[in-house]
């Protein structure tokens, strides 16, 4: 079949990238080199920026690095035990101490032997004062300080390892997890194409994608403050949507071979049409992104950042390399394509067959199944409503780590709350620290307290409370409100001293109020640009607004789906809060993927619509033409980020979980049940546009100028073809 030459931009970057093959595929390759051997030899300067300006925590911090309190830097904590109790084995723990002290990178060493004994005289620390906050902490170092202090092991005394720089220098990245991904979305793309080679040609563009992703965002971090954690999420998301774009590209120019077009031409047509529907669904990802800078937020404007570029260059690949590597296969691809379509007709099979029988049945009821799928999603999400934000920590630790080995003993021997001390400053002289202490041994929650300690200039006193209740516990959240709200302020009027509650845990809980608190501004933002650009594409009131809220039943329903697992524990999970900065990532990475296929699936059904005006065959035309490959599409996205579930890390685990789920059920429940459904029940009014509005819009067209190839109806009598 003839077609004629399409002249959209990603057709005419297709046509370039067929013409010039190796310049492209060479352009590509050096590019990558590039920028891999340049992030290697500069490395990576990842930095977390937690800072939260105008919350008592970031004061209280401010307050003591500028006045040289001992509370500014990272400590480590060295956790000893012994049965028979730590007096009989003091020799030996004072000789590794004086080891420990004279480490260079260490300030201070406050042995066990000064009030840092459990009752029984079993349980002890020794907390050891470093010279930099805990994420400058080098891993070497904190290994170095382990090493020292493991000397003091035997003879019946236990030594583990607690603290921040710990705990950062035991983490690691996604392990295994990328490879398991990359593998499994293989296997799922030559069951879905039946070649080796037609499932590695999405996959060779992703990775590429991802690997030059990966070099330009580790240079980016000199220049740009991108947290630690970034690049393990990056490559999860970029692997996905990666693939997920060149198979929607892919899966059309194999449409296209079939319906008789060469493989140069297929390659441009596929390119002018479902390389622009990629194009405007990476914009709906990069936009849900870039919201996340409402938030105000450093440590996720980064990440927000990084991760938007990653799709911002999986788009590029998609549209330059992919069109570049069917030039160089086009012809085995076709042959395969052709003999494959031959052998499926001669067994009376037509693709999209069981898409076109499925879309039919939920029309023959759309309310009924509107209704069933809508009540499961609310059901799903309704343990959403109890998402508690926090940060986990080493009591969330596999049990065999020294951190958490180091916080089970420090729990059992001086009280759950011990692991979330908080830390109080006291501006106002040591009278008014002194009165502080009194009022907080009479508080309620407050199992107990540490003398006020001057800082270096005498102007500032820091004073550390233990809650009764362990850091993760809603009861400690409750108790940082209640100091600030109920008992500093009456304090503050009597003396005219300045308090403030400081230290990790209150700073978590500030950093998830802060979320919470910017939430509906970032969902506002999000939403509102996602639908003004659908708006602008379909040129349809309603169609944006089914979209948004489709898309947030959704998130919504992989966020209850985290609380069942995380923070209720189901699966023998241990319970804890839900990561602070994980609703508004998921939400803004679930909901930019979810219009991902809500433009792939809707711009088929709008290119029917425009071609029979008939909206309830132009649904079924177009869920046949697509549900195979957003099928595929995802699941290879499922695997990649379930894979993540494998990994070590309790964030990458809930980010994982979370992505995954979101998709699974967008792509099963939302596009195949409930999207037919609605727009059945709106019938012609999906595509309607009051006429000023119109005229105001700008036109974009996002399908091929030609009308795309009928989709026939199937005869009734035909037989259902066998699996």
């Amino acid at each position: 079949m003839a077609t004629r030459a399409t002249t959209g931009l990603p057709g005419r970057m297709a046509s370039w990238a067929q013409r010039h093959r190796w310049s492209a595929l060479l352009l590509w390759v050096l590019t990558v080199a590039a920028l891999t051997a340049g992030s290697q030899a500069v490395g990576g300067a990842y930095q977390n920026d937690f800072s939260l300006p105008g919350t008592d925590s970031q004061a209280a911090l401010e307050l003591m690095e500028r006045h040289g309190a001992e509370q500014a830097g990272a400590s480590i904590q060295i956790v000893l035990q012994n049965d028979r109790g730590l007096e009989g084995d003091r020799p030996h723990v004072e000789r590794m101490l004086t080891a420990v002290r004279g480490l260079p990178f260490v300030t201070d060493v406050r042995s066990p032997y000064d009030g840092a004994l459990s009752g029984d005289g079993t349980i002890g620390y020794a907390s050891v004062a470093l010279d930099a906050p805990s994420e400058d902490v080098p891993a070497a170092d904190v290994r170095e300080l382990i090493d020292t202090a493991s000397s003091a092991a035997g003879d019946g005394t236990r030594v583990e390892f607690g603290g921040g720089p710990v705990q950062n220098a035991a983490e690691s990245g996604g392990g295994a997890a990328e490879g398991a991904g990359m593998l499994a979305a293989l296997v799922i793309l030559v069951l879905l194409f039946g070649s080796l080679l037609s499932a590695a040609v999405p996959l060779i563009t992703a990775i590429f994608a991802v690997g030059g992703a990966l070099g330009l965002i580790t240079l980016a971090s000199h220049v740009f403050t991108i947290a630690d954690f970034t690049p393990p999420i990056m490559m999860l998301v970029g692997l996905g949507v990666g693939v997920d774009y060149a198979l929607l590209i892919f899966y059309r120019y194999r449409h296209q071979l079939l319906d008789g077009d060469d493989p140069r031409t297929a390659a441009r047509t596929a390119l002018d049409a479902a390389g622009r529907t990629v194009f405007f669904a990476g914009c709906t990802v990069i936009i849900a992104l870039l919201g996340l800078v409402v938030l105000g937020l450093g440590s996720l404007q980064g990440v927000a950042l990084a991760v938007a570029l990653t799709v911002l260059v999986t788009m590029a690949a998609s549209l330059t390399l992919l069109p570049a590597l069917l030039a160089f296969f086009g012809g085995r691809i076709e042959r395969h394509v052709r003999r494959s379509a031959a052998k499926a007709e001669a067994r009376g099979r037509r693709e999209g067959r069981r898409w076109h029988a499925l879309a039919g049945a939920v029309q023959r009821r759309p309310l009924s199944a509107l209704l069933v799928a809508v009540s499961a999603l609310l059901a799903l999400a309704a343990p959403a409503l109890g998402l508690r934000l926090g940060f986990g920590d080493a009591g969330n630790n596999a049990p065999e780590s020294t951190t958490r080995q180091a916080y089970d003993l420090l729990a059992e021997g001086f009280g759950p709350g011990f692991n979330g001390p908080l830390v109080l400053v006291v501006q106002g002289g040591e009278p008014a620290a002194l009165r502080l202490r009194t009022v907080l041994e009479r508080t309620d929650g407050i199992a107990a307290t540490v003398p006020p300690w001057p800082t270096e200039d005498g102007r500032l006193h820091t004073l550390i409370a233990f809650p009764d209740t362990a850091p993760q516990d809603e009861a400690t959240a409750d108790l940082v409100h209640r100091l600030r709200d109920d008992v500093l302020p009456p304090l503050a009027r009597e003396n005219g001293a300045r308090y403030l509650v400081g230290g990790p845990t209150a700073a978590t809980q500030d950093f998830a109020d802060a979320v919470a608190s910017r939430m509906p501004l970032f969902v506002a933002v999000v939403v509102g640009l996602s639908s003004l650009l659908l708006l602008v594409v379909f040129r349809s009131l309603l169609i944006p607004v089914k979209a948004a809220l489709l898309n947030l039943l959704s998130v919504a329903a992989a966020l209850g789906t985290i609380v069942l697992v995380f923070q209720h524990g189901w699966f023998g999970v241990p319970e804890g809060p839900i990561e602070a900065f994980l609703p508004v990532m998921i939400f803004a990475i679930v909901f930019g993927l979810s219009m991902d296929y809500e433009v792939f699936l809707i711009s088929r059904i709008h290119e029917e619509w425009e071609r029979t005006r008939d909206p309830s065959l132009a649904v079924r035309a177009g869920l046949a033409a697509t549900g195979k490959v957003i099928t595929a599409a995802a699941a290879i996205m499922i695997v990649v980020f379930a894979a993540f579930v494998l990994s070590p890390d309790r964030m990458l685990q809930q980010f994982g979980l979370g992505l995954a789920s979101a998709v699974l059920l967008d792509a099963v429940v939302i596009r195949c049940l409930i999207v037919p459904a609605a727009m059945q029940l709106m019938g012609t009014r999906a595509w309607w546009l009051p006429s000023p509005l119109a005229r105001l819009l700008p036109k974009v067209e996002l399908e091929r100028q030609e009308p795309a190839p009928a989709v026939r109806e199937p005869a009734a009598a035909e037989p259902e073809p066998r699996a």
